[in-house]
């Protein structure tokens, strides 16, 4: 049981992790998210934030080995694939590659849900 929340973390690591390649530009950006950066303002923001996946993905691994990190990291896991779940809904009209993003983030509340009912029910074993 000790081991669930620590691989949920590595996982959803490795989840924020993909994203970071749309640092190198706007042509990666643009196969990640099947639309167009043809704009200098959207390659900032979208670079931008390949880099804030970045630091989520590194902050998630550590989580993983730090015990008493492990509660804040599924929260911020939780709220950012929350977020763009919950956008997704709203906004609706999303392309194939959001979609895909979507599923996967549907898969990742699902691990969330799983090592927070482990987190809270077995803490003896952190």
């Amino acid at each position: 049981m000790r081991y669930i929340v620590p691989t949920v973390l590595l996982l959803l690591a490795a989840i924020h992790a993909l994203p970071l390649v749309g640092v190198l530009g706007a042509t990666r950006l643009s196969s990640l998210y099947g639309i167009p950066i043809d704009e200098p303002n959207l390659e900032i923001l979208m670079r931008h934030r390949a880099v804030l996946f970045g630091v989520l993905a590194a902050f998630l691994a550590y989580a993983a080995m730090r015990p008493e990190l492990q509660r804040l990291a599924m929260i911020a896991a939780a709220l950012s694939v929350g977020s763009f779940v919950a956008l997704t809904g709203v906004v609706g009209g999303a392309n194939g590659a959001l979609v895909t993003v979507f599923r996967v983030d549907l898969v990742a509340l699902g691990l969330l849900a799983v090592a927070a009912l482990a987190h809270l029910l077995w803490p003896a074993v952190r």
